[in-house]
């Protein structure tokens, strides 16, 4: 099992939100590229990068910060947050991220994402709340089942899957682990649980899924 360390970033700054909730961000460090750091130095082969103003925005939004975490550290990096168009990909992918993550696109142009998958290397992102997909930075509910958009994905070149309940984002209450093996089951991909992780009671029930 791989863990993939994450650092949100809002306003330039490294964050962990409750619930998905902008307004409750609590602040890490204004350094994030240092936050990245202290995981490579404590043995992280990746880590998980989210531009949470970009997920709002639709366009990248801190940049800065994020060249500085590719500058500074040799980690792989996979990010996601803002991502619409194969422009932004190819930007993200020159400045040395290893893999993109497309989120709300999924939902609203899934062949765009599958035409993406077949050049570069892209993850899909989905955020549920109550098993239906969230969108633009899980400020919206989408009608459809989170299972089915992973089905989607299923043998089209998508490298992987990262799933996020968000009611347990940020909470430490413990992953989602059925949601997670259904994303899994419906997609035949390699899922990345995301969301409550508290302890190693998790990871361990994660392992033996």
């Amino acid at each position: 099992m791989t863990i993939l360390p994450a650092i949100d970033l809002k306003d330039g700054k490294a964050v962990r939100l409750s619930k998905g909730l902008m307004d409750s961000a609590k602040i890490y460090s204004d350094e994030p590229w240092q936050v990245a750091k202290k995981f490579e130095k404590l043995g992280s082969e990746w880590v998980h990068l989210v531009d949470l103003n970009g997920a709002f925005a639709g366009k990248p939004e801190n940049l800065e910060q994020i060249k500085k975490i590719r500058q500074n550290c040799n980690l792989k990096l996979e990010l996601g947050g803002g991502i619409r168009d194969e422009e932004t990909i190819k930007m993200y992918l020159e400045l040395g991220i290893d893999r993109l993550i497309l989120g709300s696109i999924a939902v609203k142009d899934a062949q765009f994402v599958k035409d993406m998958a077949a050049k570069y290397p892209i993850v899909v992102g989905i955020d549920a709340i109550d098993g239906m997909v969230a969108v633009e930075g899980w400020a919206e509910t989408s009608d459809m089942k989170a299972t089915d958009l992973a089905r989607e994905f299923a043998a089209c070149g998508v490298q992987a899957i990262i799933c996020t309940d968000v009611g347990r984002d940020g909470m430490m209450t413990g992953v989602n682990i059925e949601f997670t093996k259904a994303i899994q089951e419906a997609s035949g991909l390699e899922t990345i649980a995301s969301g409550g992780l508290k302890d190693m009671t998790d990871i361990n029930a994660l392992i033996e899924a």
